[in-house]
């Protein structure tokens, strides 16, 4: 059974029953028919439907972005923003994969010979809840472009939003079938793994998930990506703008509720300007409106899930228990709902649980340190390496630090997003490959080299492989 609960009320929103074996054979079954219909349609043609999608998000924002706010708690405003940013990519992509699979000659000894990008089939897409429709869309724009057709393992808490994708992707006008949700249990992953009809997964989750997932592809030689967890640092260095450092770290850390991959959570300040930046952050912090997701006005709302704020309030009271300060929070908000108070811990230490684990809520962990040197052993000290952000005016120092930063993104004296132009993804444990732009749309194709004989002179090799 996979039930959809409201975290700021708790009250049960719907319960579904997950899909039968038959139901996935079906499913799987309409995607691989799907795709072999799609996979033959021009890239001009793929676009039509790519952009009628765009239209119907923007048509139901309101719709699907209340869906995502009873399902898992993000605010209003933010959940709109979320089925914008989704229009956002699809038009990107509709617009640019052509330019991006573009056919590429490449001269050699051959008559002819080229590369070019076809597409692998049907894509398994496990997606975590946090951002439930933008995390599909940044997968499913660029794969569909490229000609695959996918089925969406959604997370288990936000089912609405799952079906809802499935619906307007079919109401876009793309074969029936291209996207197939399926409710299943974690359980039920392994088998769809091995099925020979999916050819590639990607997984948006914990650096654990990732882990199982990435034997059981490995286990059945199939491609996969995976954008895992992060404990992102947000680097300020002494000459930085501190007010705009301050204000931009408030929104970097509580958005969404502080549950981001990519939030900042890790604040690295230099000694001369620590005081200041401290107070200009817990004035932020403390400003910020908490409450009823939805209302247009509160900027943050519920944790998830209830499990999720009691893994947070284990982490802030054993970091308190070896000297953190707390500045801002560092409680639970009585009554109904999962809301945990925006926090801010200071004279936080290397081996306390809020600096060494990535903490998924509205906690920032605010740490001296001596220089930039200092600083970038501290970020690069994390087991993760998905974002960063580095606040300096000294744009040369910046530019040479981000050579030193093992991150898979650094935002110089902004705040860490995703973009469908730009590349994302990240190194060590935050997983690999990446998403978006025209590398992320080249993941999941067939880069098929083309040899046109015969031969203009002789192959200048050592021997044949």
């Amino acid at each position: 059974m996979i039930e959809s609960v409201n975290p700021a009320t708790e009250e049960t929103l719907k319960r579904y029953e997950t899909h039968t074996p038959a139901q996935v054979e079906a499913a799987l079954h309409e995607a691989q028919s799907a795709f072999e219909a799609w996979r033959d349609v021009p890239i001009e043609a793929r676009a039509k439907p790519m952009r009628a999608l765009a239209t119907l998000l923007r048509e139901r924002k309101e719709r699907y972005a209340r869906l995502a706010t009873l399902e898992m708690g993000k605010p209003i405003s933010e959940a709109i923003a979320e089925i914008e940013k989704c229009a956002f990519g699809a038009e990107h992509f509709a617009e640019r994969a052509g330019a991006y699979l573009e056919t590429e000659h490449v001269k050699t000894n051959a008559s002819e010979s080229l590369v070019r990008f076809g597409p692998l089939g049907v894509i398994l897409a496990i997606m975590p809840w946090n951002f439930p429709f933008w995390q599909v869309f940044r997968f499913a724009a660029p794969a569909f472009m490229a000609g695959n057709a996918a089925v969406l393992k959604h997370a288990s808490n936000v089912p609405q939003c799952a079906i809802a994708a499935e619906e307007v992707v079919r109401d876009a006008g793309f074969p029936t079938g291209l996207l197939r949700t399926l409710l299943l249990s974690g359980a039920q992953v392994e088998p769809l793994i091995a099925d020979d009809r999916i050819r590639a997964v990607t997984l948006t989750g914990s650096s654990d998930t990732g882990a199982r997932i990435a034997e059981l592809a490995g286990r059945n030689l199939k491609k996969a990506v995976l954008e895992l967890g992060g404990s992102d640092p947000f680097i300020v260095l002494d000459d930085a703008d501190i007010a705009a450092a301050a204000q931009t770290a408030t929104r970097a850390r509580n958005q969404n509720a502080g549950q981001s991959c990519i939030a900042a959570k890790r604040f690295l300040v230099t000694g001369g300007v620590a005081k200041e930046f401290e107070r200009l952050f817990a004035e932020g912090i403390k400003a910020l409106r908490v409450g009823d997701p939805l209302d247009p006005k509160t900027q943050v709302g519920p944790l998830a899930r209830e499990d999720l704020r009691a893994t947070l309030e284990r982490q802030v009271t054993a970091s308190v228990k070896m000297g953190a300060r707390v500045v801002v929070g560092g409680k639970r908000r009585p009554g109904k709902g999962w809301f945990y108070e925006p926090t801010l811990l200071a004279d936080v230490t290397d081996e306390m649980p809020v600096l060494k684990e990535e903490t998924f809520g509205p906690v920032a962990a605010l740490r001296v340190v001596k220089d930039a040197d200092e600083a970038v052993r501290i970020a690069n000290s994390s087991p993760y390496g998905l974002g960063s952000a580095l606040w300096t005016r000294d744009m040369k120092l910046a530019k040479e630090l981000t050579h030193r930063i093992e991150s898979g993104s650094v935002f110089i004296n902004g705040m860490v997003a995703s973009d469908p132009r730009l590349p994302f993804g990240g190194v060590k444990n935050s997983g690999y490959g990446r998403e978006l732009s025209s590398y992320g749309i080249k993941e999941f194709v067939n880069i098929q080299t083309v040899w046109v004989g015969p031969a203009k002179e002789p192959v200048k090799v050592a021997a044949a492989e």
